[in-house]
């Protein structure tokens, strides 16, 4: 018998329940992958994190991921909740954490400020599709419940990942973005036909400070709707680049900043940044902070 801790953290906010609740187990060392999985289907957060202790000379520890029915390779805003949790316990100092996913082994960066932090991920190698086929986008209207011609003509719906692969879906209005009312159903057949488990429906708003208003949906991995996501904001960065929407090609780098959860009254903001080569994204950091709603422990 162990006695485990469990904290239950708000990302991408400084206030409570806002943002994107994830579970973070950090003393995971003897865990089953059954044990991680009915934790995580306890806490019904759209991801818990693990975090294990390690030996290994190449990473400082390893981290997986559960949604409340499956292991999934990463995750953005667990990801920042595991780091917060693991700064706060060790009274961390800004500087640099290599942790180990099933997506590879990534940098995180703590950064402490007063008595708190903000967490820099670094995302894994971004990779952006061709343009999905008009019958695809017709689906995925459909199944959001509106108009082809709601979806932005100039631009193409595509699959974007850097570790964890969404579907990037612009379209014309937070009116619309606001109001969407998908068919689950749809959107988990559409991911069976294409590969792609997830859907990040966005708008670009280039005369606002905040460039991007979101909402991200998974039902094919458990989740109809996840609040602030760092796996769908980071490819979002590496899809603009890639597409060079809105770039400017004298920058080697691309900062915005997203508002997403606004539908679901989780509002919660990031910070990405992409950095570029010859016009192309080859490398992406999402940045967010973090808060504790509430921990407990429990013994197993």
């Amino acid at each position: 018998m162990k006695k485990y801790r469990i904290y239950q953290v708000d990302s991408f906010t400084k206030n409570r329940f806002y943002g994107n609740p994830a579970g973070v187990v950090p003393n995971a060392n003897g865990l089953t992958d059954e044990q991680m999985q009915r934790i995580a289907r306890e806490l019904n957060n759209s991801e818990t994190a693990f975090i294990f202790e390690t030996d290994s000379s190449n990473y400082d520890v390893e981290v997986r991921f559960f949604t409340p029915t499956t292991e999934v390779p990463i995750c953005g805003h667990a990801t920042v909740a595991a780091h917060y949790i693991y700064a706060i316990e060790r009274k961390a100092e800004t500087g640099r954490i290599i942790q180990k996913t099933k997506a590879g082994i990534l940098p995180v960066d703590v950064i402490k400020y007063e008595d708190d932090y903000s967490i820099v991920m670094t995302q894994g190698e971004p990779s952006v599709s061709e343009p999905l086929n008009d019958e695809i986008r017709s689906r995925i209207a459909n199944a959001l419940g509106i108009s082809c011609k709601d979806i932005c003509m100039e631009y193409p719906v595509a699959i974007s990942s850097t570790g964890h692969s969404k579907v990037m879906v612009p379209i014309y209005s937070n009116e619309i973005l606001h109001s969407l009312k998908p068919d689950l159903q749809k959107l988990t057949e559409i991911s069976k036909h294409i590969g792609c488990n997830g859907y990040y429906v966005f708008t670009l708003n280039p005369q606002e400070d905040i460039l991007v208003h979101g909402r991200m949906f998974a039902p094919a991995i458990g989740i109809a709707e996840d609040p602030v996501t760092g796996n769908a904001n980071g490819p979002l960065g590496a899809y603009l680049v890639h597409y060079n929407i809105l770039q400017n090609e004298n920058e080697q780098s691309f900062d915005f900043d997203i508002l997403q959860g606004e539908a679901i009254k989780r509002e919660g903001t990031m910070h990405v940044h992409v950095k570029k080569e010859q016009g192309k994204p080859v490398l992406v950091q999402i940045t967010g902070k973090a808060v504790i709603a509430f921990s407990t422990e429990i013994i197993l």
